[in-house]
């Protein structure tokens, strides 16, 4: 299957006949037909029913039809760009971030950036702090916000900058009692089940929580994993455990949930923008500037 097949097969969907689809392409009609047929024979399946007039699509036509679309699109999309890259006419760069980012500095800092350099393109990609590095160095992202609990590697091929600390919180159910204090002891925390995230591999968040909680004289008992953050604060919506986030996540108008901070808990998160080492670039030093700038709006509760 390659992209001239499935121009051709959406042109001739949406211009309701193959004759018509080879005028508005400017091609010969057997072009279309044997693009078409290749098409076909590659799927195995027909995708127009050609026993009715007009023709209709068949049920792999239907699924077809706007998967294709969509992926045209995309590459009219890359290829404008890529153009306007080239010729020096748009920059590009490339965002990983940790879904935590959305709740604090990310929003804010892409607003600033926009502002003063709108002629650059950016592409966000949620990625979990381990998976960033390797993404850096392929060049898919340029920047990489990520979130780490006590000392972290820091490879030389990359440089790190500190945003800032992040202590955390307790998010309890609203009907838990703990939910009513304005600051609770970890120990205090044994009531309920701990709920863990983000549930990958090569993530060890999971376990620092565990550690942290531990080392503030609390034996959190297992509960619920979550794959992200959403999924775990929505467990803990539904009453089934708590679990720890960081201040600046503690979005205000989260109304089911209620985020507790924690006297004794002494281990905070800290954010870092990390780049390619030895590889300054302008519109980069830009993006970690306005990163560290917006975490001035940060407010932790």
């Amino acid at each position: 299957m390659n992209l001239r097949q499935l121009r051709y097969f959406c042109e001739v969907v949406d211009a309701g006949s193959a004759a018509e689809a080879a005028n508005r392409l400017f091609v010969a009609p057997t072009a279309i037909s044997m693009q078409l047929g290749q098409l076909e024979s590659l799927l195995g399946a027909p995708v127009f029913d050609r026993s009715r007039r007009p023709m209709t699509l068949t049920a792999t036509g239907q699924f077809l039809y706007p998967r294709a679309k969509d992926l045209l699109a995309q590459m009219r999309r890359l290829d404008e760009e890529a153009r306007a890259i080239a010729a020096g006419n748009l920059g590009w760069l490339g965002i990983g971030f940790t879904r935590s980012a959305i709740f604090s500095i990310l929003p804010a800092a892409v607003q600033r950036f926009r502002e003063q350099h709108p002629d650059v393109h950016l592409d966000p990609l949620e990625l979990l702090s381990e998976h960033q590095p390797a993404q850096l160095r392929r060049g898919r992202i340029d920047v990489g916000i990520s979130r780490y609990v006590g000392e972290f590697e820091r490879p030389a091929d990359l440089h790190y900058t500190t945003l800032f600390e992040d202590p955390f919180v307790a998010a309890v159910p609203l009907q838990s009692p703990l939910a009513q204090r304005r600051a609770i002891a970890a120990r205090e925390l044994d009531a309920l089940p701990l709920i863990q995230y983000p549930k990958d591999p090569q993530s060890g968040f999971a376990s620092h929580m565990v550690t942290a909680l531990r080392d503030a004289g609390a034996h959190p008992t297992p509960g619920h994993e979550a794959i992200e953050i959403h999924t775990a604060l929505g467990l803990v919506a539904a009453g089934l455990g708590f679990t720890l986030v960081g201040a600046s996540v503690a979005a205000p108008n989260r109304t089911d949930v209620a985020f507790v901070p924690i006297d004794d808990l002494r281990v905070r998160a800290t954010l870092v923008a990390v780049t390619r080492a030895g590889t300054p670039s302008p519109v980069i030093d830009a993006f970690v500037a306005a990163l560290a700038a917006s975490h001035d709006g940060v407010k932790p509760r």
